[in-house]
């Protein structure tokens, strides 16, 4: 399940607004549906940093009971999805939370995967599971310790992993509260425009375009990708054109991508 065309790739999209390293969100949260859901709801797509700050801080639009707390949610908030517009990864999520509501936690899963380098390390043991399987948390957890080696302590690995079962929950690849088990999502053209979009900037191209680990997260095969992706392209999010087998995507109307 491939995410970045290369290991520099994965450098390099850190200008786009991925995060790499060991360390991630999911040590302490999830990926928040319920809190990014409230927050995109009352803060408008053109604001700045600021305006989403505020909202949490001043106006309390979390409703959580104290100021460290508000403080705490828009840090962690801001570690997942940027919620600055100067992000790419941020703008091209904002351009379309609003187009789609069914998309939402997709959109937001994705983009928490883009952020959040503990998330993606789970990535390949959830997507890889069979639909009625059931969660195997040795596998995620091995995924995880491959990931980030001994830095971090059993404790905080084991809550990582309860924490990314709960994000891939939300996100409804998997369902059951005691034993989890795995379901298809169904991608839809704004998820397969943003899966497009992540992977261009992951350094991705032409035939992979199609064929990686961000459309697999979407359950979307090469065939149902494209077509998916011409309807983006008929409802206006895409510049898309196709020769032959090649795919050849721009994507100005989510912000733009440098490269």
């Amino acid at each position: 399940m491939r995410l970045f065309a290369n290991p520099s790739a994965a450098a390099a999209a850190e200008r786009h607004g991925f995060r790499t390293g060991d360390r991630g969100t999911h040590s302490s949260r999830t990926i928040m549906l319920d809190e990014i859901t409230a927050l995109l709801g009352v803060v408008p797509p053109g604001a700045d940093r600021g305006a989403y700050l505020a909202a949490v801080v001043e106006d309390n639009c979390l409703a959580k009971p104290t100021i460290s707390t508000r403080r705490l949610s828009i840090q962690r908030l801001s570690e997942l999805y940027a919620l600055d517009r100067r992000c790419p990864v941020f703008r091209g999520l904002r351009y379309l939370w609003d187009l789609d509501p069914k998309s939402r936690p997709q959109l937001a899963l994705l983009a928490a995967l883009a952020r959040d380098p503990l998330l993606r390390a789970t990535a390949v043991p959830i997507v890889e599971l069979p639909p009625g399987a059931e969660l195997q948390r040795a596998s995620v957890r091995a995924a995880l310790r491959e990931s980030v080696a001994d830095r971090l302590s059993e404790a905080v690995l084991e809550k990582v992993l309860r924490n990314a079962a709960s994000s891939w929950t939300q996100s409804g690849h998997l369902e059951g509260r005691t034993f989890k088990l795995r379901r298809r999502v169904e991608a839809t053209p704004f998820t397969v425009a943003f899966a497009l979009f992540l992977s261009h900037a992951a350094g991705l191209r032409a035939n992979e375009l199609l064929a990686n680990g961000w459309l697999s997260v979407l359950d979307a095969s090469p065939s149902a990708a494209r077509a998916l992706a011409l309807e983006a392209k008929r409802l206006g999010i895409l510049d898309l054109r196709t020769a032959g087998d090649v795919l050849e995507v721009g994507f100005a109307r989510l912000g733009g991508l440098e490269g």
